[in-house]
């Protein structure tokens, strides 16, 4: 896993000065931690973890090996959290979540639509995706880097739930499988469905230096802030 290498350094400071020196340095504050592992402030170089999560398939699940940072050089990682900056795009904070090969994490794996719905090509229907995340139970190395589906028979009315959807051997559903993933709507439907814009759009809100680290279990998730 060298290519999935990421150095980090421990620090001893915080607070929100200490967060602004380390981003004009081109690092970011973050903090390591995991089921056995209590929370370990570190930094790290915020275009390293862009190159890193940009060239895997896998995104934000992909398995990253840590060097430097003293104890924790050799531990295995996932970005449990990202935080943004809402109009840069650029990373303020990432939280990493240490993991054991050998024990089973819970983990959000994209859903890939594949193929043209027949109820959309030859009956005028749309294709309504609904659920955009899996919640799924698996080791480490088994994550998969997306969950295909394949709509081309799906008519107009039909609708396609999480149970029907057949997953890699090792991978359990975490998700409600009474979930509807996509449906193939009548068009006068969807338009009536669809809803109304807002007229003012969210706030970035400022990451805080050092929250409290999530569950265990949570999924891997990206958040802004300013």
């Amino acid at each position: 896993m060298a290519e999935n290498a990421l150095n980090v350094e421990i620090r001893d400071q915080a607070g929100k000065g200490v967060a602004r020196k380390l981003r004009a340095a081109g690092r970011i504050p973050g903090v390591c931690y995991g089921k056995n592992d209590a929370p370990v402030a570190v930094s790290l170089e915020a275009h390293a973890l862009q190159r890193l999560l940009a060239a895997s398939e896998a995104g934000l699940n992909t398995i990253i090996s840590i060097t430097g940072g003293g104890d924790l050089a050799g531990k295995q990682v996932l970005v449990r959290e990202l935080q943004r900056d809402p109009v840069r795009g650029e990373y303020l904070h990432a939280d990493l979540y240490t993991v054991d090969v050998t024990q089973t994490v819970d983990v959000s794996v994209p859903i890939h639509i594949t193929g043209k719905a027949v109820g959309v090509e030859l009956e005028g229907g749309v294709l309504d995706h609904s659920l955009r995340e899996l919640e799924l139970t698996c080791l480490p190395l088994a994550i998969p880097d997306e969950i295909m589906v394949d709509v081309s028979t799906m008519e107009l009315g039909a609708s396609l739930h999480v149970r029907d959807i057949a997953l890699p051997e090792g991978v359990e559903l975490r998700s409600d499988p009474d979930l509807s993933v996509v449906s193939i709507v009548a068009a006068s439907k969807a338009e009536e469905e669809a809803p109304a814009e807002d007229v003012e759009g969210e706030e970035g809100v400022e990451p805080g230096e050092e929250g409290a680290a999530p569950a265990a279990d949570a999924g891997a998730e990206e958040k802004s802030g300013d």
